[in-house]
């Protein structure tokens, strides 16, 4: 019974999640299809996390498992291309993992890119995919704040209320504010991150980069352990779920 790791690059825009939802399309379910229509087998695809609506993905790691079907990773990776069709879905990479690889599980740190467009001028090309801030950004003053969320922290500040870890306590391996031309990028790394934490992170991080806040407010914010004091959620049109480490 081969078990198939799988590379996938999909823009979230028009789905409701990488979870299969019955609220509308979803990108396992999208990918669950090809499958059935290449090998006719109902199988689930397992993720190594499940993006929001509207989130995007350069590199999501997932495995699945065939009982009755053998096919070389290659055939796979072109079979579920092809089915999956003009969906904006694709399978980058196709490999058998061993039985006990786990796309979840096995996972030893999770990395996201968030995109902000800070110019006078929106976007023409990448509607969808960054948020745009017309009002100039201090990103000295932004990695400032990032550094103090650093570490092992309760982040029940930077949390949603409809999260369901079962501990608000975290690790936070990377938080780098970036710039590139016109782009703002903010990397986000950890094992695990609680639900909606990074866009709650970053939402924080503008308010300090447009001087509202000082540096040192977001410390405050951390240790008040409570949602309410925090910043504003950022949109989820510029997160992208980049790698996995295992």
């Amino acid at each position: 019974m081969p078990k198939y790791k799988i590379k996938i690059e999909y823009d979230g825009c028009n789905y409701v999640g990488w979870q299969r939802q019955n609220n509308g399309p979803s990108i396992q379910a999208a990918i669950e299809g090809a499958v059935l229509s290449f090998c006719r087998e109902k199988v689930e695809v397992v993720a190594a996390g499940r993006t929001d609506s509207g989130v995007h993905a350069l590199g999501m790691i997932a495995h699945f498992e065939l009982i009755n079907n053998i096919y070389d990773p290659a055939t796979v990776r072109k079979a579920l291309n092809f089915h999956l069709g003009a969906q904006p879905i694709k399978i980058i990479d196709t490999e058998i993992a061993p039985d006990t690889f786990h796309a979840r599980f096995s996972a030893i740190e999770r990395r996201y890119l968030y995109r902000i467009l800070n110019r006078p001028s929106p976007p023409a090309l990448d509607t969808g995919r960054v948020w745009y801030i017309p009002r100039k950004l201090d990103i000295f003053k932004m990695n400032q704040a990032a550094e103090s969320l650093l570490g092992e922290h309760d982040f029940s500040s930077f949390r949603a209320k409809d999260c369901q870890a079962t501990s608000p306590v975290k690790t936070l391996n990377m938080l780098k504010v970036s710039q590139s031309n016109d782009e703002i990028h903010v990397a986000a790394h950890a094992r695990s991150f609680l639900h909606r934490q990074v866009r709650n992170m970053v939402g924080s991080l503008k308010l300090v980069g447009e001087g509202k806040w000082s540096p040192s407010e977001v410390e405050r914010i951390l240790l008040a352990k409570d949602r309410a004091v925090a910043g504003p959620t950022a949109p989820s049109e510029g997160l992208y779920f980049l790698e996995v480490i295992y």
